[in-house]
């Protein structure tokens, strides 16, 4: 087990030799994810662990990949989906241009669920998905648009629930174990490192998606977070979190509007 001081040094470390921040973090869990790093990797005592730290990028990056939390499925929370679909994509479709910011996209699947809507809403066409993430590795593969072929009868369910009307499989080609979705839907997208703790506004937006992310940030990031997404929202812009987050312990609380009791709010002031 490693000590908090111990922890502290490996944050520290990683942003000190490599850039990333994560200053702000909630310690419980990431302390938990070092800790689970250390043990898988079998070092022979911390001194080991935070040399290999400070001298690896490549080690870095890839215990980044276990410290950010990568859950996710397509069409996660129907009811989120639909409200999406009935309510909010109308609404953006009355722009001449929409853009979209997916922040923490993880392995990309809430980015091609969006995609699929726009596209069924005759949207597409004039929409770019920006789609962000902390990892390196975590961007690389959801550019690919490659998913297990298991995971497709959840998400074709997920689909129907959220209100969808066609034949999911008619969105990607299987090939044995795994599935590609279509070019068509890659094509609008555009992947990028980003991290919410350091990194600055690079576009405004008509709707922001950081869903499931700041429930492992402490209070002051995530008010911090929060007025980053503020400054990238464009005026009656969307932004959506996941179901345990909320603006209403924010300074953002007095200037948007909640939307159809989801977890969705929008931009008023």
């Amino acid at each position: 087990m490693l000590t908090d001081a111990e922890i502290d040094a490996v944050v520290q470390a990683i942003y000190d030799y490599h850039g990333y921040d994560f200053t702000g973090y909630s310690l419980a869990s990431l302390k938990r994810r070092i800790v689970r790093v250390y043990e898988l990797d079998r070092f022979a005592g911390f001194a080991q662990f935070l040399s290999q730290v400070r001298g690896s990028r490549e080690y870095v990056e890839h215990m980044i990949e276990e410290l950010t939390v990568n859950v996710t499925e397509m069409f996660r929370d129907p009811a989120f989906y639909q409200t999406l679909r009935r309510e909010i994509i109308p609404l953006l479709g009355t722009k001449p241009f929409i853009r979209i910011w997916h922040a923490g996209c993880s392995s990309g699947e809430e980015v091609y669920s969006v995609a699929i809507l726009l596209e069924e809403a005759g949207l597409l066409e004039k929409s770019v998905l920006y789609a962000t993430d902390l990892s390196p590795a975590v961007i690389e593969n959801a550019r690919k648009g490659i998913f297990p072929l298991k995971a497709m009868k959840q998400y074709s369910e997920n689909y129907l629930q959220s209100g969808g009307a066609r034949d999911f499989s008619s969105y990607y080609t299987a090939h044995y174990t795994s599935v590609k979705f279509n070019e068509n839907l890659s094509r609008k997208m555009v992947y990028a490192v980003h991290n919410l703790v350091s990194d600055h506004s690079f576009n405004e937006f008509d709707l922001i998606l950081c869903r499931n992310v700041m429930i492992y940030f402490d209070k002051p990031l995530q008010e911090r977070v929060l007025q980053l997404f503020d400054q990238s929202l464009a005026h009656l812009g969307f932004l959506a979190l996941g179901s345990k987050e909320t603006i209403n312990h924010s300074s953002l609380k007095k200037t948007y509007k909640q939307w159809q009791n989801q977890r969705i709010w929008q931009k008023m002031n």
